[in-house]
Parts: structure tokens; C-alpha cells; sequence
């Protein structure tokens, strides 16, 4: 495959080992890579469009991933956003892909509307780029280790993230980069992966999208003048051959979307004219 220009960004923020792991794979793949990532976590942002400006300027620190080649930047801003600033050739060349995570827990169902790791993907999508989201699955083995419930989710923030099996997902998506680059634009494919080594993994299966995430927010309490809401594991069991049905199987899966489609077909008899 001919070396393509990468943008590698995600919603964890710059700090996050899922993000050198996927800066990584594709550097070893022999493309030229660029890191641009929010400084902070921007997790739940989907493709907002917000930054932190400093005298009408959006921040940007240049940061030392430990990749030789690999220029990075800590942006103050949302991952779309620093999608949308490196279309513009904010970061160097325009990206031919961007390549967004890898994203700490499970990017699943119709929940993926309001993912920032999948935002990134999509604007790029809108704009002829193509995108590939990737994400780790951190919350089912913590179930298998102590149980569903609020214990499981404790047990995913507590948990050592330098050793998870980043590289998994990182190289699947790698490998997928061909698949994606001979389709038309506008496609953007969604990876999510278990948190087991490649070497462990059983294969990757095409699933369609869950009509639910893995996890949902609820609320917890209401009173005066204020809301407070809690993030809880999904319970209904998901539908056979969806991407959580099949990370359930302890299978990788890969579903291919498309942001921002007209609808044909709905009348307007009547109102249009």
C-alpha cells in the first residue's frame, strides 16, 4: 500500500496510551503520521465544534510522544474541531485518513452519535477524508473479573491503563486502512476490539450497530434547581449479529457507516410546493 499522510487524534486527550499505540501502528506501517489531540479528555463531544482561545488564538503545545518522526500536538480544542483545523493543514499536510482513538472503552450502537472518537471520524467523512474510528472494550472483561453492576465500572477506572492490550485494535485498524482507502469517500469505518492480545483474539466479524450502547446514562437524582445523572451498564441483551452481540462472542467487529445522509422517500404532499 503507498504511504499515506495520517492524522491519528481521539477524545481521551494527548496523554492517553490508546493514542500512541494507534500513532504507533501506523508509523510502523510506513505511513507519515501526525498526532494531534485535545489536551484534555473530551470524551462524549461528538462532533462538536468548540476550542480554548487565547487572544483569539486556539491553543497548541507541541508535545513528545517518544516516536521517532511523529510531530504531536496537545490542542485546546474538540476532536472534530482539530479534525476540521488539520483538513485545513493546520498540522502539516492534509491527512489522506484519519485514524481516531484509541478510544478507552467501547464504541457501540446508535450511542456512537455522541462519541468524540467517532465525531472525529465522521468530520472527516463530510469532507471526502476517510475516517476510521477504534475503540477498546475495557468494561466486559471487568465484568467477567468482578461481576456486572457498579462494581465493573469502578473496577474499569481503577484499573492500570498502560496495560491494556491497545495494540490490538491499533493493528486492526491498520490492516483495515486498504479496505476503507479503495471505497468511496464518505465512509467511515467503526472498530471496536476486546482487551485481549492479537495473538488471542478469535477474528474480526462485520457487525451492524446495536439499537443501544454499552452503557447509558440515567438519572440518579433530581431536586431543586439541579440534575444529577449516573452512567450505568446496559442490560438488554443485544441483538444477534450486532457490534455488541459480537464483542460479547469475544470477537472484534467492524461496522461501516455514514454521517449526514439525506433521506429520500418522505412525502411532503401538501406542504411544499
Amino acid at each position: 500500500m503507498t504511504a499515506l499522510s495520517v492524522l491519528v487524534t481521539n477524545d481521551d486527550g494527548i496523554a492517553a496510551p490508546g493514542l500512541r499505540y494507534l500513532a504507533q501502528a501506523a508509523m510502523e506501517a510506513g505511513h507519515q503520521v501526525t498526532v494531534a489531540a485535545p489536551g484534555e479528555e473530551a470524551s462524549g463531544s461528538s462532533a462538536a465544534m468548540s476550542a480554548v482561545e487565547k487572544d483569539g488564538r486556539i491553543v497548541v503545545d507541541v508535545r513528545d510522544l517518544k516516536l521517532d518522526g511523529v510531530d504531536a500536538y496537545a490542542v485546546g480544542a474538540t476532536p472534530a474541531y482539530i479534525t476540521r483545523l488539520a483538513l485545513h493543514e493546520a498540522f502539516g499536510p492534509r491527512p489522506d485518513i484519519v485514524l481516531s482513538g484509541v478510544n478507552r472503552g467501547a464504541n457501540t450502537g446508535r450511542a456512537v452519535l455522541h462519541s468524540g472518537t467517532v465525531g472525529a471520524a465522521f468530520t472527516a467523512a463530510t469532507a471526502g477524508v476517510r475516517g476510521i474510528a477504534v475503540s477498546l472494550d475495557v468494561l466486559t472483561a471487568a465484568v467477567a473479573a468482578v461481576g456486572s453492576g457498579g462494581a465493573a465500572l469502578r473496577a474499569v477506572d481503577q484499573a492500570d491503563d498502560e496495560s491494556r492490550h491497545w495494540a490490538t485494535p491499533a493493528r486492526i485498524a491498520v490492516d483495515l486502512m486498504p479496505t476503507l482507502m479503495a471505497e468511496a469517500a464518505g465512509i467511515v469505518l467503526n472498530i471496536n476490539a476486546p482487551d485481549v492480545a492479537y495473538a488471542d483474539l478469535p477474528g474480526v466479524r462485520q457487525a451492524k450497530l446495536a439499537h443501544f450502547g454499552q452503557v447509558e446514562m440515567v438519572i440518579a437524582e433530581r431536586g431543586a434547581g439541579y440534575v444529577r445523572t449516573s452512567i450505568v451498564e446496559e442490560e438488554r441483551r443485544p441483538e444477534p449479529g450486532s457490534d455488541l452481540a459480537i464483542l460479547a462472542d469475544g470477537y472484534a467487529c467492524v461496522t461501516a457507516i455514514r454521517p449526514m445522509i439525506e433521506v429520500d422517500g418522505v412525502s411532503f404532499h401538501g406542504v411544499l410546493s
